[in-house]
């Protein structure tokens, strides 16, 4: 087997070391994404290209994304020189084609990563919306009640509670002001 390396040009080697060690690298590295392991670490790198989308962003320059562009430079190089291309028409080609899967791979682990995003509500985010109450609220903080609002595009059946000097009869319309504690709503009747 080292024979046969030695047997090739110095940009075979350079591209076999690459599609070889990248391949089974990259297969590691898929595999212990998908039994749920976390594999990647970020390059630190002042070059970082990030789109954000809630909390989750997409990152360039990662271990799985270098890793995915030297596996496709190695086999994208070897392909090109196989069909006789010249060195640099390979070296261009190659850089190319890694880039591009390193884009792609980029994605994939990004959507793979929000598929993964906890659903849980955050009750913080329902300051702000409309809802109505289902279980009367009293007067001035007297009595819980529960209010139906869609939060986080869910609808939810929250408590509830109110500073206004009447009781909120169900199917009033309120509006959330605050939020007690970590799960009660502070609401006032929507004029």
């Amino acid at each position: 087997m080292n024979e046969l390396f030695e047997g090739l040009s110095k940009i075979e080697q350079v591209y076999w070391s690459a599609a070889v060690i990248g391949s089974i690298v990259l297969a590691i590295v898929f595999l212990l994404t998908f039994l749920g392991g976390d594999a990647d670490t970020d390059i630190d790198a002042d070059t970082e290209f990030e789109m954000h989308d809630g909390d989750v962003g997409f990152q360039f320059f990662t271990f799985k994304n270098v890793v995915a562009f030297i596996t496709i430079f190695g086999w994208s190089g070897l392909s090109c020189l196989k069909g006789g291309l010249s060195t640099g028409a390979t070296l261009f080609i190659s850089t190319i084609a890694g880039l591009l899967m390193m884009v792609a791979t980029g994605y994939l682990f990004f959507f793979m990563h929000k598929l993964a995003e906890n659903g849980a509500m955050r009750i913080e985010n329902a300051i702000g919306q409309v809802g109505e109450v289902y279980i009367p609220i009293g007067a001035n903080r007297s009595k819980l009640g529960k209010v139906h609002l869609t939060v986080q595009e869910t609808l939810r059946e929250l408590n509830a509670l109110t500073d206004g000097n009447e009781e909120l009869k169900s199917g009033t319309v309120v509006k959330i002001v605050d939020v007690l504690g970590t799960d009660t709503l502070l609401v006032e009747k929507l004029s």
